[in-house]
């Protein structure tokens, strides 16, 4: 299980200097998906990323450790893309940076509110596990607000499969 840290509001994620999108700048490979406007987003997001994970290597996968990679990898796209739709008027962005060692995913919305785990998690209670799931799931992940106040991008990263 990869290891994850708190968050707090305003972080500004690993080496990202305050700008998620700089963050990015160390995967070779960036793909960007609109979703501002969109229909049927989370299918969306889940299709754009399992291509991506095919024209990474990811996929097909040769193991069950790089199956399960690969599917935490679309539970966590589906959970940040969710979470914008219902807590922050919907995501503008999908971003995926592939690096040899990690993969990190962005979902930028306008939404001025925070994304924390539920505290304590009760897995019997209905909702409330997106963030539950992504913390869980990721080696690291976090929120940048946008400068000009207007927004914010959620990102996670998760650990590439051996």
């Amino acid at each position: 299980m990869s290891t994850t840290r708190p968050f707090s509001p305003g972080d500004r994620g690993p080496e990202s200097g305050g700008s998620a999108s700089a963050a990015l700048s160390r995967f070779g490979q960036v793909r960007r998906l609109r979703l501002q406007g969109a229909s049927g987003i989370v299918p969306a997001a889940r299709d754009f990323t399992r291509q991506a994970l095919h024209d990474w290597g990811w996929l097909p996968a040769a193991t069950g450790e790089q199956r399960a990679a690969a599917e935490d990898v679309l539970l966590v796209v589906s959970e940040l893309v969710t979470n914008a739709c219902l807590h922050a008027e919907g995501p503008e962005e999908l971003r995926i940076g592939c690096a040899p060692d990690a993969l990190r995913l962005e979902v930028s919305d306008r939404g001025d509110g925070a994304p924390a785990p539920r505290t304590p998690h009760n897995a019997g209670r209905p909702g409330g596990h997106g963030m539950f799931i992504v913390q869980r799931l990721c080696r690291e992940w976090g929120v940048v607000r946008n400068p000009d106040g207007a927004g914010k991008t959620v990102w996670a990263e998760l650990a590439s499969p051996g």
